[in-house]
């Protein structure tokens, strides 16, 4: 009886602490996703021990690789619409960031470069070949750390909405009212408290203002985000990215060594598209030599969600073979 009590404690356990979605049993194993399903017999899900946690990843298609990387406060679902297209051509490959939707949450290590290389690894894991890299949002920072670290292993990288952390114009941004929510999330332990229990209020509020058709992301869309941040630890990996800022500050200052890899930066003209060109500028004293800015009218934030026609195109327009 001792043995049997001591079997269900440990069982309980693993199904309650630091797991964030991922289940021990699911670890190298295909995932059943509904939403995957969707998207048609060609896409296929599962989760890969790398870098001190579990990553889950969405894979379909076949030819060149390309690696999607998620923002905030999303999860690998943000490209449902994308991969169906670029999967015609290509390899692709979307996953959750560490504590987001399936994969695994840690105690820390949410900073951009820890981060990249959970990508990297994964990346190797799935034998992907010089992957083009794309980000939005977060996944952008990320996208940009990940050619810093191994720009000799992918092909070219995409950041999509966002700026980069330390280099400018990344200080006014950070005193613009309409981003509140940054410093709000850098705060220690507050965020989790006022949040849990409201993220459909919450999430809901940015999708509203991040988008030009309010029903591009619907209320089952919003319904699969806020449960891919529904868990405690969940929801505190969603703020403890935007924590690790100041650390994401020093690692982009620390690297102006020149670097050949072509890199595109993309927004919206009514959100960062309209700081791109500036960012280009700046880019160039941190060593960076090929770099094209490309604006998309008519649009804000969550241009996956909205245009996935348009993000495929891009990404369709340097990815290259």
């Amino acid at each position: 009886m001792r043995f049997r009590s001591w079997m269900w404690a440990f069982l309980l356990m693993l199904a309650t602490t630091g797991g964030a979605g991922v289940h021990a049993q699911s670890v190298g194993r295909p995932v059943v996703d509904p939403a995957v399903a969707k998207m048609g017999s060609g896409f296929t899900s599962g989760i890969l021990e790398v870098n001190g946690t579990a990553l889950h990843y969405v894979r379909g298609g076949s030819g060149p690789a390309i690696l999607l990387i998620h923002g905030f406060p999303q999860d690998w679902y943000e490209w449902r619409k994308v991969m169906p297209i670029l999967a015609k051509k290509y390899t692709v490959v979307a996953m959750d960031l560490r504590g987001a939707g399936e994969s695994r949450a840690t105690k820390d290590g949410y900073d951009v470069a820890t981060m990249a290389e959970d990508v990297y690894q994964l990346a190797q894991k799935l034998k992907l070949e010089r992957p083009y890299v794309a980000g939005h949002d977060i996944g952008g920072m990320v996208a940009y750390a990940f050619a810093r670290l191994h720009p000799d292993y992918l092909r070219a990288a995409l950041v999509l909405e966002c700026p980069i952390p330390g280099i400018e114009p990344w200080e006014k941004i950070k005193a613009e009212p309409l981003l509140w929510h940054v410093n709000f999330q850098e705060t220690p332990e507050l965020p989790e408290q006022l949040v849990m229990g409201r993220q459909t209020i919450y999430f809901g509020r940015f999708f509203k203002m991040g988008t030009v058709d309010n029903n591009a992301i619907t209320a089952a869309d919003l319904a699969h985000y806020v449960k891919a941040y529904s868990a405690p630890q969940q929801l505190r990996a969603a703020f403890e990215m935007y924590r690790a800022l100041p650390a994401d500050e020093k690692f982009d200052n620390a690297h102006r060594e020149a670097i050949s890899v072509p890199l595109v930066l993309s927004g919206g003209d009514g959100s960062f598209g309209k700081i791109m060109p500036g960012l280009k500028e700046a880019l160039r004293d941190y060593g960076w030599q090929n770099v094209t800015v490309e604006v998309l009218p008519n649009l804000r934030h969550y241009i996956p969600d909205e245009q996935p026609g348009k993000v495929a195109e891009l990404i369709e327009k340097y990815a290259g073979s």
